[in-house]
């Protein structure tokens, strides 16, 4: 299982989208491709889907799976992460639907947050352990220069964006008590999700640029004048924004291709100094894992 990547600094730009059906049923996809990759983490969520809009090649992941099989606690993120960076993807974009903390985000609102507070407590987090320890930052986890791509491509395709938030990422699958939700808007969090967390922090072990796009779908139960959050209710709401998010990627597509060098933002060499574990005590075994996510850096000890 050869690392397919590991790219340098610099490596031309190849974006990778997490997110729902909705997302990738864009008009204009050509040469559209259904693709195992294999990683050493276990089974992503679904195959790959390759495609080119534009002439610029994309690479999509049904984040649940299609038909949405997979709840938010079961996804393994670590091989969702893994399987896109060995698919040659440098930056990523997750759509993802969300919850409103805030009065002034009602649903049909998108917001590109820029901060996460992560509450989940029954994921694998990182690609290292012990054999390999490392430490990356996460002060700033959402990558500055696809946050501003992003409220470019906003504003070029017609869809209202809500620039910078702070995303809570919950457990589930259950929705908020009605405790939990005003507790979370005493914190200062403007949208509620499942899924965000632990994907962020893996996307930075893995020198991915990485954003994301809050959908909102409902106001959490917090807000007394709504109903309570119901299934029915939410997916009303995601096939509504399925064509705003259409719009935002067909924009932002280009806006990113045109990085001709490593990321400014310090995406791309976000392991120079997280790995701690001297090259003689590391375990060979999960360096061979880490192949595809830290192999810049592996490789060259």
């Amino acid at each position: 299982m050869a690392s397919q990547n590991a790219h340098p600094p610099g490596t031309p730009p190849l974006l990778g989208i997490i997110g729902g059906s909705g997302v990738y049923e864009i008009d204009g996809l050509r040469n559209v491709q259904w693709q195992r990759v294999l990683s050493p983490w276990g089974e992503p969520s679904d195959e790959l889907m390759f495609g080119e809009l534009d002439g610029q090649r994309l690479v999509f992941l049904p984040r649940h799976g299609r038909g949405h099989r997979i709840p938010p606690s079961q996804l393994n993120y670590r091989a969702n992460i893994d399987v896109l960076k060995r698919a040659g993807c440098t930056e990523l974009l997750s759509v993802s639907a969300v919850g409103s903390l805030r009065e002034d985000l009602p649903p049909g609102s998108f917001v590109v947050c820029d901060q996460f507070i992560d509450r989940s407590f029954a994921r694998e987090k990182s690609f290292f352990g012990p054999g390999c320890v490392a430490h990356v930052s996460m002060a700033d986890p959402v990558c500055r220069r696809m946050g501003d791509a992003l409220e470019a491509a906003g504003r070029a395709a017609g869809v209202a964006l809500r620039r910078g938030g702070t995303y809570l990422t919950m457990e589930g699958p259950q929705f908020s008590t009605r405790a939990e939700s005003r507790l979370y808007r005493q914190w200062g969090c403007d949208v509620i999700g499942m899924t965000n967390m632990p994907e962020a922090k893996l996307a930075r072990e893995a020198e991915l640029c990485y954003a994301t796009v809050a959908m909102v779908t409902d106001y959490d139960c917090w807000h007394d004048g709504h109903d309570h959050v119901t299934v029915d209710a939410v997916i009303k709401v995601l096939h509504s924004n399925a064509e705003k998010a259409r719009a935002l990627v067909r924009a932002v597509a280009p806006m990113l291709r045109a990085r001709a060098a490593s990321c400014h933002a310090g995406c791309h060499t976000a392991l120079d100094t997280a790995i701690v574990t001297q090259p003689a005590s590391r375990d060979p075994g999960l360096v061979q894992r880490l192949d595809a996510v830290a192999g810049r850096v592996l490789g060259r000890a």
